[in-house]
């Protein structure tokens, strides 16, 4: 039995863990400076909005609803990523972002990391515009009062990343559990935030699918990392190292 689980956490886990430890041995906190950064702007804009002279500000720069004309929320957008919610804990956020963000960093590089997080957040922030148009009474619906609550903040990219980052590394029972956990979050609390995170994942399957083709294409198979043979590129300051994609 303990031999299954070691074969099934190599399989799954194997490739992914190496990458984010050769990251952080060879170059440290120089690994996740973006992630740093997230995290520090999060735990400012945490700060500065729970203030009496902060709050508004924090709304006008970054808090999106479906409410506010599309070219202000799309304006809004890249910040939002970094406005926590207020009615939930900030260590929670903070450490989301910590956990998923550097991890993404490390193993698929800064800007696509960025990239894969605001597409994730963007799906979510026009979805509510759509469900609101299609209103409660279609299976992807939901009620007009649904136009003034804030977005979800970071968690629609974390999800979305560690969807993304799960099939890069084929991680498929991770990813997995991952869809599989939004999809009951919304069976038992069907609100605005669950929806969007499902909405981030299927923007980010979108994007897994056009990459996943055109990898095919070029003769490489899907779910594989950016280097030759399902490798990814050396970190800098390596030489060659490459983890061992199984099959």
């Amino acid at each position: 039995m303990s031999g299954s689980v070691t074969r099934f956490a190599r399989r799954e886990w194997g490739p992914l863990f190496g990458t984010v430890r050769q990251g952080i041995v060879v170059r440290r906190w120089r690994a996740v400076p973006m992630t740093l950064a997230a995290v520090c702007l999060t735990a400012l804009f945490q700060l500065v909005q729970n203030q009496d002279w902060g709050y508004q500000p924090v709304q006008n720069i970054g808090s999106v609803r479906a409410e506010d004309p599309l070219w202000l929320s799309l304006l809004r957008t890249p910040l939002s990523l970094f406005v926590p919610a207020l009615d939930l804990p900030v260590w929670g956020a903070l450490a989301q972002v910590l956990l998923v963000f550097g991890i993404a960093e490390i193993c698929v590089g800064r800007w696509r990391t960025l990239g894969v997080a605001y597409l994730a957040t963007l799906c979510g922030t026009l979805y509510a515009r759509v469900g609101i148009a299609l209103g409660p009474g279609t299976p992807f619906g939901l009620p007009a009062s649904d136009a003034q609550v804030v977005d979800t903040g970071p968690s629609a990219a974390v999800v979305g990343l560690a969807v993304y980052v799960c099939w890069r590394y084929r991680a498929w029972w991770t990813g997995g559990a991952v869809v599989v956990a939004m999809v009951v979050e919304v069976i038992i609390k069907p609100n605005l935030a669950g929806k969007e995170h499902l909405a981030a994942i299927a923007g980010v399957l979108v994007l897994i699918g056009v990459q996943a083709w055109r990898e095919r294409g070029r003769g490489r198979g899907p779910g594989r990392g950016p280097g030759q043979d399902g490798g990814v590129e050396p970190l800098p300051g390596t030489r060659s190292w490459k983890p061992p994609i199984t099959s």
